[in-house]
């Protein structure tokens, strides 16, 4: 019995010691998390940009999975014994953290109370209010590669699953699924319905790669890994637009996938029992339909004097083409921020980066970052809290905390996002909902 008592000290010190340690570095985490949330929050960074996690605190019990998942830094944080998205700006709605949940704590949420987000409403499958018609992707509101993915997979398979895998015999010109877009989603289900034996077909406006092609030349893109149908795990890391857009065209010759290219689709009208989709250059009779396009087709206009002037774009392909040019970027997120930098980079280029908001909140810190070192060089103008109110073929004019100012220019590069296609999704018959933090997925 005594020996016993004396091994009580023993093993209890240390202990103690540890669980105070842990308390104490607890609370100092928690104390940092806390002043970040209040910071972002002082500073107009307290918005997420698109889908993001709703955590209920009552289901919370701190164990810090998701925070672990998340592969942006800081995202999420634990504030007592609660998860909490502390820092909502670098959230980019990657979904790891549901995922990784133990407790079914987390569900995706898109939009604010104070900023709605207009997208489709969807159903299991993503089907929308059109029963055959279903959406993957970015204009479901999962932007990110890997995401595009996973979802443009599990869509196709519930597609063939609705359809039992057969194909009508007596009806050889009837497509199980007309896909609509190639871009990250519309290659996985490509992929997906070969695998599954499906008639398919596979239609895009523009090339290869979807959205991926408009971004700026040599931009790198972080991936995680994705499960592509009929190759497996891919991983590929930190790869340029041009090695990304590579990486595709060998699949497509690997895999024998023949998209057609350059095939603008208008329309989709219900005939019965089967769907047409009506595209610039013919006719297809389907028995379903998966769109899997992007929302910035069709770019958001700025509604203002001078904006369809041949010197005003919106999408910066290589930033060397405005050598010895004056250059104004519009907008606040990433795409502008990245092409402000590749345009500051280069020799002689004189750039204004304008953007309404008093921060900038879409964008992540890397980028923040060098756009506020090149101004603290001299090497980029920057206007926030402004917006540009007239453009004329020598000079523009914006309106800001500093009063109105004109300016010099060549070149205006308007990055302000893209534009759901309402119109060309409400001739179809599908229902659009403003979400304002409203679970989506």
């Amino acid at each position: 019995m005594i020996a016993t008592a004396l091994l009580v000290p023993v093993y209890a010190v240390p202990l103690a010691i540890a669980v105070a340690g842990w308390a104490l570095h607890h609370r100092r985490r928690s104390r940092r998390n806390r002043d970040l949330l209040v910071r972002n929050r002082a500073t107009g960074l307290a918005e997420p940009p698109g889908i993001h996690p709703r955590i209920d605190p009552a289901r919370c019990i701190g164990c810090g999975a998701c925070i672990r998942a998340c592969p942006e830094t800081d995202a999420l944080g634990l504030i007592g014994r609660t998860a909490v998205l502390i820092e909502p700006w670098a959230c980019i709605g990657h979904g790891t953290c549901r995922d990784a949940c133990p407790t079914d704590a987390i569900t995706l949420a898109i939009g604010t109370p104070t900023r709605g987000i207009a997208m489709p409403v969807l159903g299991p499958g993503g089907e929308t209010s059109v029963a055959g018609i279903h959406i993957a992707g970015e204009l479901g509101g999962l932007g990110l590669i890997h995401n595009a993915i996973d979802q443009g997979r599990e869509t196709i398979h519930a597609i063939a699953d609705a359809l039992g895998g057969e194909t009508a015999p007596e009806q050889p010109d009837l497509f199980d699924v007309v896909i609509v877009g190639c871009g990250p989603a519309g290659i996985s289900a490509s992929l997906g319905a070969r695998e599954r034996g499906l008639h398919f077909v596979t239609l895009d406006q523009a090339n290869i790669g979807g959205s991926v092609t408009h971004y700026p030349r040599g931009k790198l893109v972080m991936t995680t890994p994705a499960h592509l149908p009929l190759i497996g795990e891919v991983r590929l890391g930190s790869i340029s637009k041009e090695g990304l857009l590579a990486y595709w065209q060998d699949l497509f010759e690997r895999t024998g996938l023949a998209p057609r290219f350059e095939e603008q689709v208008r329309t989709v009208t219900c005939e019965g029992d089967h769907f047409t989709v009506i595209s610039d250059k013919g006719h297809y009779r389907t028995r379903r339909v998966l769109l899997a396009v992007g929302r910035g087709g069709t770019p958001r206009r700025l509604g203002i004097a001078g904006e369809d002037l041949e010197k005003v774009v919106y999408r910066l392909s290589d930033p060397g083409q405005y050598t010895g040019h004056r250059v104004m970027v519009v907008g606040g997120g990433d795409s502008a921020l990245e092409a402000a930098i590749a345009l500051a980079e280069v020799p002689g280029t004189d750039v204004t980066l304008v953007h309404r908001g008093p921060a900038f909140a879409r964008a992540n810190v890397a980028n923040r970052d060098s756009v506020h070192a090149l101004a603290d060089q001299g090497l980029l103008t920057l206007r926030l809290s402004a917006h540009l109110t007239a453009i004329a073929p020598a000079t523009v004019a914006i309106d800001g905390p500093e009063g109105p100012e004109h300016f010099d220019n060549d070149a205006v590069l308007v990055c302000a996002g893209g534009t759901l296609p309402g119109e060309w999704l409400s001739a179809m018959g599908i229902r659009i909902a403003t979400f304002h933090g409203e679970a989506v997925r």
